[in-house]
């Protein structure tokens, strides 16, 4: 039985590409990649509801040198579209000549995407992936040159589509058609295409370029403010922030909160001095219950050690002038 291994979203696309070859008898693996960008949740209930074998593989430390220093740049945000399918298409085509599969694919479309699903961006990732002959992109198959698997009869070219463009009434239809009725709304999915983190993110690695995923991690939580060149404080919005920030903190932080008040937990991040300390301690302050007392003691704690700082709390919106936002 022919064998092939696809990159697996979840979405509409992946799961119709998914279907196109399984209708022709096909047995088809979905491989799905977690990091600390986008999840495979999606393609987990996918897989179920299609009836294919997913694998699941955390790239989260390979992926963000490709998002620190992407060969082809990045698309309108942090995201480096066409870098990261050639990451993926290289990890699943490893696995696709260690485990035996004949072929891989994907669910890209022609022209749905300007940028990273034009042709010249899919002949790019396909080069820049190291199998470009093992490469196969069932719903738009019949716009593009004919692949090896076509030419060797493993794939029916006749059986497989020609949808391009924007639009995606052909693919709504389809799935209708084929009985696909639960699948989650394009777009979304990949932190990386947000404009808002993608400038928090963008801070980060101008201003500590070692990140690690730790470090991008701790950008899901909370505000972020930049004190300085060297330090950053995080601040929790509500009770699963703090919790998170409390669990996430390591011995190089500092874990700051009111002493006498109710209020939110921050996390003082990196080289600082005692002034940069107390601003941080001051717009803590700021958000907790607290902020309009004239001076206002906050616990400070690193490691088993634990000291107080008294400050004024900041008016908010000074605070919110080293928000990044």
């Amino acid at each position: 039985m022919v064998k092939a291994l696809g990159l697996i979203s979840g979405g509409l696309d992946s799961s119709l590409a998914a279907m196109t070859l399984m209708r022709q008898g096909i047995e088809v693996t979905g491989v799905a990649f977690e990091t600390p960008f986008f999840n495979a949740d999606k393609a987990r209930a996918a897989a179920k509801a299609i009836g294919h074998k997913l694998i699941i593989e955390n790239i989260s430390d390979i992926h963000l040198q490709v998002v620190k220093n992407p060969q082809r740049g990045y698309g309108r945000n942090m995201n480096p579209c066409i870098d990261c399918h050639a990451l993926m298409f290289k990890l699943a085509g490893d696995r696709m000549a260690k485990d035996g599969f004949d072929f891989l694919f994907s669910g890209e479309v022609l022209g749905q995407r300007p940028m990273s699903q034009n042709a010249n961006a899919l002949r790019s990732v396909a080069k820049l992936s190291g199998y470009p002959d093992k490469i196969l992109r069932p719903l738009s198959a019949k716009l593009m040159d004919e692949t090896l698997m076509e030419q060797s009869g493993l794939v029916d070219r006749e059986r497989l589509l020609d949808i391009q463009g924007r639009s995606r009434k052909q693919q709504q239809a389809l799935a209708k058609e084929w009985g696909l009725l639960d699948y989650p709304s394009s777009g979304g999915g990949c932190l990386l295409t947000e404009e808002g983190f993608s400038n928090q993110l963008r801070d980060l690695l101008t201003h500590t370029p070692q990140a690690t995923t730790s470090d991008v991690e701790l950008l899901k939580v909370g505000r972020q403010f930049r004190l300085s060149e060297t330090a950053k404080l995080i601040l929790g919005r509500h009770r699963t922030d703090n919790e998170a920030l409390q669990q996430r903190a390591s011995s190089d932080h500092i874990k700051i909160r009111c002493q006498n008040f109710s209020g939110p937990l921050g996390l003082l991040c990196g080289e600082h001095d005692d002034t940069i300390l107390d601003s941080a301690a001051a717009i803590v302050a700021s958000y907790g219950k607290g902020k309009n007392e004239v001076e206002i003691d906050m616990l400070c704690i690193t490691g088993d050690e634990e000291f107080v700082r008294r400050v004024q709390p900041l008016p908010r919106e000074t605070s919110r002038e080293w928000l990044i936002r």
